[in-house]
């Protein structure tokens, strides 16, 4: 059989498309519940906002690490559709349920200790109460959110991101309702604040989880994929998931983990400071949410490649993301430079906040590009296989280099949070050219599918 003609530059463009645009939109949705909850708590003063904020970076952090673990999922999924074996695709599927509802709880775990934990990070009494009651409300929630992201890459993986992006946009107006009654306590409900913030997210969560196994199990396909059949080989699935889910779990935490320590030296500069750091941060999120959407639909094409053995493909695909998303980023970067005060003004009438929020987002402006970039250059990597090499870069460019950076330009040169950024800026750019560079040496060589 003669071998498929390569792909013209536009085609490959228009293939990415197809699929990151859904699942884009997808990780949009997710991400604009949390900022529609920043924005309704500020909304309700900057202690809300503040105890929202707080509660965000361990929430996220004990997340990412989940999520890590569960990235191989997408891996093996587009492997195999690639490979022309989708009945080992349901497999993947069921034994990754398993493992994310058993890491969701495990991961609720230290939330429910959340007060203690912040008060052993440093943080003011009231400030690490309110916080602690948010923390006990996401961790009610961490089984469904595990379970809802490896039910997501299942279908992203066979190329179906399309469910997902509908449940996770629908989805929206439940939790803003629910934020709605709890917030401030409309209707009779109780006054929660923040908790109540974190309640509605939590129990929009589950609402969404069933919602996608439900569109799984009834796939006119399904059985093609093998959800008719008890699965097996689940040890050796496991010990596949785990030995590409670990590392980037490791290499995820380490860079979440440093934004969670940088949140933590806000809450040391106050409530107002922490408050303008949650607006900059949720800038930077949403814009790297989209960036992970760009960066899964680049994961995918480039696993198909490698399970069809086309080192070419692999290659084109890759690149074909890295320059995508740096063009995107550029232009959202732009946009939030020119919106910035309309941006600060969403979340808070606070004087004070809104003084130390906007200056912020001109570096979030460039930020934001260079996050973007290293991100789909990691999606790249991480498809090959390649996933020792991020977690060692993580480590050195986040926690040798971004958070020391960070920590001496916010207390020691005086610059607050403004040098918490510059810190964490630091840390993306160490990332991004260690991360490029091996993919010019991991796009040369034979591909080997896992």
């Amino acid at each position: 059989m003669p071998a498929p003609r390569p792909l013209l530059l536009s085609e490959h463009i228009v293939r990415h498309l197809r699929l990151a645009v859904p699942v884009m939109l997808a990780r949009a949705g997710m991400i604009i519940m949390v900022l529609v909850d920043a924005i309704m708590a500020g909304r309700a003063g900057v202690g809300p906002l503040a105890h929202y904020a707080i509660a965000l970076a361990p929430h996220l952090l004990v997340l990412v690490l989940g999520i890590g673990l569960l990235v191989g999922t997408i891996i093996l999924t587009a492997q195999a559709d690639g490979a022309g074996r989708p009945a080992d695709c349901g497999r993947v599927w069921f034994v990754a349920l398993g493992m994310s509802c058993g890491l969701g709880l495990i991961a609720a775990l230290p939330l429910l200790w959340g007060e203690t934990l912040l008060l052993g990070l440093g943080q003011e009494a009231g400030l690490a109460a309110g916080g602690g009651r948010a923390l006990h409300m996401f961790a009610l929630g961490m089984p469904a959110t595990l379970m809802y992201i490896a039910t997501t890459f299942f279908l992203e993986g066979i190329g179906r991101p399309k469910p997902g992006m509908v449940i996770a946009l629908s989805a929206n107006l439940l939790n803003a309702g629910i934020n709605w009654l709890l917030i401030t306590g409309e209707m009779g409900a109780p006054a929660m604040g923040a908790a109540g913030a974190a309640l509605g997210i939590t129990i929009t969560r589950w609402v969404m989880l069933f919602a996608l196994v439900g569109y799984a199990l009834a796939m006119r396909d399904a059985a093609g994929y093998g959800l008719r059949v008890r699965p097996s080989g689940i040890r050796t699935l496991v010990r596949k998931l785990l030995r590409i889910g670990a590392p980037l779990s490791i290499a995820a935490g380490l860079e979440s983990a440093c934004f969670s320590a940088v949140a933590t030296f806000a809450g040391w500069l106050g409530e107002a400071p922490l408050a303008a750091y949650q607006i900059a941060h949720g800038a930077v999120t949403f814009v790297f949410m989209l960036a992970i959407g760009l960066s899964t639909a680049t994961s995918i094409r480039v696993a198909n490649a490698v399970g069809r053995h086309d080192r070419a493909g692999m290659a084109a695909a890759g690149w074909t993301g890295i320059g995508m998303i740096a063009a995107f980023a550029a232009v959202m970067g732009l946009a939030i430079a020119f919106f910035s005060g309309e941006i600060t003004a969403l979340y808070s009438r606070d004087a004070s906040v809104l003084a130390l929020a906007e200056p912020l987002l001109a570096i979030v402006a460039v930020m934001v590009v260079v996050d973007g970039i290293q991100a789909v250059t990691l999606g790249a990597l991480r498809a090959t296989g390649d996933v020792i090499f991020p977690t060692i870069t993580y480590g050195l460019c986040f926690w040798a280099l971004g958070m020391p950076v960070a920590y001496l330009l916010a207390f020691e040169a005086g610059a607050g949070v403004a040098g918490l950024l510059w810190g964490l800026f630091a840390a993306l750019v160490c990332a991004l050219l260690a991360l490029v560079w091996r993919f010019i040496l991991v796009a040369r060589r034979p591909v080997t599918p896992l």
